[in-house]
């Protein structure tokens, strides 16, 4: 369930964050396709609450910086540590395919850093991107890390639904493509969820934090080398984690 007006706050950051220049009221109603009135009460109280600013008479409005500094204070609490950057920019590089890292969002798998792929034809994926935790490898890389109770749970949350012809419908698919995850040594996706994407992921536990890497790319360019990717991101893992880290 979307609760609309919570969903257009934050379409309005997401519209500033690709325009990168102030709008006027009647540019953001028009983009969005909303009533003139309406749009002007939500920029009225963001603009109240100090979210949103006029740089300029009449130049429309823009975010202020209070943004920027609720989300530092925010991401300060949960950093991830610099290590896993490296490590997708590196298997990124290597590879010339998207590299994530992952985390459990209830019956999805979000993901919480990218480094994408410069090729013209690549996995689009940027953070906050979510995917179901089942029916992608990096979800799957998640599941791995939970208990089975705990992912009956989940389970019981799970609109199974057929993505693509690979997709896994049922529990007993899903905890099929687990144990062959388990046996194989990483988890592995053929258009199980997007159409014609393929990737290769891995756990990736950092204390008690759940997380996964994996790396993605159209199937016709990664899907022979899957097994070849998922090697290489376990070899880069090794290489870039800490001793000490859990």
């Amino acid at each position: 369930m979307i609760v609309r007006q919570a969903a257009n706050v934050l379409e309005i950051m997401e519209f500033f964050a690709q325009t990168r220049k102030p709008a006027t009221l009647a540019e953001i109603a028009d983009h969005f396709g909303w009533p003139r009135s309406s749009t002007f009460n939500l920029l009225a109280t963001l603009s109240e609450k100090g979210y949103l600013y006029e740089p300029r008479p009449r130049a429309g409005f823009y975010p202020t910086p209070r943004w920027l500094a609720m989300a530092r204070m925010i991401s300060e609490v949960e950093p991830l540590p610099p290590w896993t950057h490296q490590l997708i920019a590196d298997l990124s590089s290597e590879t010339g395919e998207t590299a994530s890292i992952v985390a459990p969002a209830g019956v999805m798998a979000v993901f919480i850093d990218v480094v994408e792929s410069q090729a013209a034809i690549r996995y689009f994926a940027t953070i906050g991107h979510r995917v179901p935790i089942h029916a992608t490898a990096s979800g799957r890389a998640l599941l791995l890390q939970y208990s089975q109770e705990e992912r009956d749970s989940v389970y019981r949350k799970i609109e199974f639904k057929q993505y693509g012809p690979s997709t896994p419908i049922s529990i007993e698919a899903v905890e099929t493509e687990l144990r062959n995850s388990i046996a194989r040594g990483f988890c592995q996706s053929f258009a199980d969820y997007s159409r014609d994407l393929a990737g290769a992921a891995i756990p990736l536990p950092i204390g008690d934090r759940r997380l996964s890497v994996v790396v993605a790319g159209p199937e016709f360019r990664i899907g022979p080398k899957v097994p070849e990717v998922a090697a290489l991101i376990a070899r880069t893992v090794d290489r870039l984690r800490p001793k000490t880290a859990a």
